[in-house]
Parts: structure tokens; sequence; C-alpha cells
């Protein structure tokens, strides 16, 4: 009895198309996706292992490090003088940049 059922199972698998294209595509489509999930939470879990910093050496940084703002930048350059600055303009793609700083050190020591 149970020998005439595997056989009409057989059968059908046989004949069908859905049974013989279809489940087999659908099964590699699932698992392969549950594959795949497992495979990048290996990945995503090994980055975070990697990227475990000492919660003490996280304090120290911290304290050691100063909020910068546009006030404590200012207060350093406040003092410096900028009269005597001068645009100097650096060379294009084509042209060669050591005689071009060569010829620009010339003209600078000609206008001093």
């Amino acid at each position: 009895m149970k020998m005439l059922n595997l056989s009409k199972i057989i059968q059908a698998f046989k004949t069908n198309d859905t049974l013989r294209y279809g489940v087999p595509m659908m099964l590699l489509v699932v698992g392969g996706s549950f594959g795949l999930r497992e495979f990048t939470q290996i990945r995503y879990d090994s980055q975070k292992l990697k990227s475990t910093v000492d919660p003490e050496l996280v304090k120290q940084l911290k304290s050691k490090e100063k909020e910068t703002t546009l006030e404590s930048e200012y207060e350093k350059i406040k003092d410096k003088q900028f009269d005597d600055w001068v645009n100097i303009r650096g060379p294009r793609p084509w042209e060669d940049s050591k005689s071009f700083q060569e010829q620009q050190r010339t003209n600078m020591s000609a206008k001093s």
C-alpha cells in the first residue's frame, strides 16, 4: 500500500512541472534568505567584537578632549597680524611645479 502511494508521488513529481521546478526553486529562495541572514549576522557580530574598547580608555580620552568652540579659536588668532600676508597662486596642472615655485620666489624677492 505504501509502495503504491510512493510511486504515485514519484510519478506526479516527474510529470508536474510545478513540483519538479517550482518547489525546489522556492526552497532555494527561502533557504537562501535564511542562510544569508545568518552569514551577515556573523559578519556584524565579528565587527562588534573588534570594535569593543576598554571603558577606562574611553574615559581617559574624553577627559583629555577639549571642546573647540568658535570663541576659543578666535582668541588664538585675534592678536596675530595679517597685514603682510600675500596670496600666492599655486601651479596649474599643466604647469611644472618646480619652475613655477622658483618663478614665484624670484617675483617675491624682486618685490621686496
